[in-house]
């Protein structure tokens, strides 16, 4: 069932801060027109109370300075031509130049017949527009309404860096009654439903109208951090020497007590906490976000954008819940989380990984899905990410599953995370022809997080008391308040310098052996 609809101006009066809009429009200009196309502005004009199908203007959202844009369905269903497209591209281009954030509303049934080719081009310029605010680091979030069709979904409707839609909302690219024009028959049902593209990783959720401000403030305070992270962790809470998160080992007591076996164990149990509880716990200011954007969804992979002690990220993490035997970590998690890199370049902010693995997909579906390939970019794109990243071992860590995220500025280890190329059962298969010496080949292997930290694989290891499944509220407070400490130590940092030390760590890596 579609939503009630509302105008361009009562979704605006919803979200912002009342009595904060300037509107940006200017009056229209309009070239001449055929007499039946002018009497269908006029009665659009009537109809809608507006004088284009495109609202522009600023401003405030919980107290932020924003720009929007939103497509009017009553003036000529939302179709975009000339007139619309110059408005809404003027309005992208000085909301870059004021260096705010865009917040976009899209209706439409796509570009406007009656101009024809020239109204369907301008949808290259409103592209390149959105293309530069976003190059400035600037962040940009569409709230797509009921309907969405054509070259607007194929544009600026599609380019968000958090994308939304409403609840029984119909988006899509080919409009129903083209299709069934042109084919002869329906278009398949339930196929262009906001909730069909949530479920398959093409938008982040479905929002109720009345969620909008929430859920965008919360985005922005993330997004729009990384010039003033610093502002608001001035009063945050500090790590402590007895919260073991001292420099080194991080107060890792009785750290070698455990053996490497003992620790692989500790970190397959059930009940041990993963990405989703410490983001509960410890993080603030946290949207969820949602696949791939094109089309691809894997529950093994968490992405969102959180804040830890105030200073804010994009995270990746492996869902220990998300995966199993029939469910493993496949090509597509590592799309997802290709997206999230790709997040985190645009807006410079930091990359947290969270590797909890029990390895990927071993299948012919993998194979065929490229999922070499796909572990071969991740580590491509997260060794050359401009951005700053932090890499943590929160549980198991086998193979190219957690390979795949463990490039980064900074590598942090739960006491009980491992990473090694096999599980230590495959790699006594292949060694010794057995699984039963698992134990020794994990030991051998050197797997431990502190194993990791004297071969400087791991920059600090946070303590576990003695196992984060025994201890899960305190663990993840713990790991939170160091990633926040951490965080704030890459933000601080020298661009350069610190892309030239990521790149010189990784090229010394084992280069003591043999000598």
């Amino acid at each position: 069932m579609p939503p009630a609809r509302l105008d361009a101006r009562s979704l605006r009066d919803l979200v912002l801060d009342a009595g904060s809009w300037t509107s940006w429009d200017s009056p229209v200009v309009r070239p001449d027109v055929s007499e039946g196309y002018a009497r269908e502005l006029a009665a659009a004009e009537e109809k809608s109370r507006q004088d284009e199908s495109i609202i522009t203007g600023e401003g405030r959202l919980r107290g932020r300075r924003v720009a929007v844009v939103a497509g009017e369905f009553g003036f000529l269903a939302g179709s975009i031509g000339v007139a619309a497209a110059e408005r809404l591209i003027a309005a992208v281009e000085r909301a870059t130049d004021e260096g705010l954030p865009l917040l976009a509303a899209p209706v439409s049934g796509g570009t406007r017949m009656q101009e024809g080719t020239v109204a369907f081009l301008q949808m290259i310029g409103i592209t390149a527009a959105i293309a530069r605010h976003k190059e400035a680091g600037l962040p940009y979030l569409v709230y797509l309404r009921h309907p969405t069709f054509g070259g607007v979904l194929a544009s600026w409707g599609s380019l968000g860096h958090v994308t939304i839609a409403e609840p029984g909302a119909s988006v899509g690219f080919l409009g129903p009654r083209v299709f069934e024009a042109l084919y002869g028959e329906p278009f398949p049902e339930g196929v262009q439903t906001a909730d069909n593209l949530a479920e398959h990783g093409l938008i982040d959720a479905v929002v109720p109208h009345g969620e909008i401000a929430e859920v965008a403030d919360r985005a922005l305070r993330v997004l729009s951090a990384r010039q003033t992270w610093h502002l608001d962790v001035r009063d945050a809470e500090r790590p402590t020497p007895e919260d073991g998160t001292d420099a080194g080992l991080g107060g890792v007591d009785g750290a070698d007590g455990r053996t490497a076996w003992d620790v692989v164990t500790a970190s397959r149990r059930e009940d041990r906490p993963g990405v989703r509880r410490l983001l509960r716990t410890a993080a603030t200011d946290v949207v969820g976000l949602s696949g791939t954007g094109a089309g691809e969804k894997d529950p093994g992979l968490l992405l969102a954008l959180a804040r830890f002690g105030g200073a804010p990220c994009v995270v990746l993490g492996q869902d220990r819940r998300g995966q199993s035997l029939s469910v493993p970590l496949g090509p597509a998690a590592l799309r997802e989380a290709r997206r999230g890199m790709h997040l985190a370049a645009e807006l410079r902010l930091p990359l947290v990984t969270l590797i909890d693995t029990p390895g990927a997909a071993l299948s012919r579906e993998a194979e065929e899905g490229g999922l070499a390939g796909e572990i071969a970019r991740c580590l491509h794109d997260l060794v050359v990410l401009k951005a700053p990243t932090l890499a943590v071992l929160l549980g198991q860590g086998t193979g190219g599953g957690a390979l795949a995220l463990v490039p980064a500025d900074r590598v942090l280890a739960a006491a009980n995370g491992w990473l090694g190329p096999l599980p230590p059962e495959g790699a006594s298969a292949i060694v010794h022809r057995t699984v039963d010496r698992a134990g020794e080949m994990a030991a051998d292997q050197g797997v431990r997080a502190t194993d990791l930290w004297r071969a400087g694989i791991v920059d600090r290891v946070v303590p576990e008391r003695p196992d984060a499944a025994d201890e899960p509220t305190e663990f993840c407070l713990r790991l939170g308040r160091v990633l926040g400490e951490e965080l704030a130590g890459l933000l601080g940092r020298d661009d350069t310098e610190r892309f030239r030390t990521r790149l010189h760590r990784y090229r010394r890596l084992g280069g003591a052996i043999g000598r």
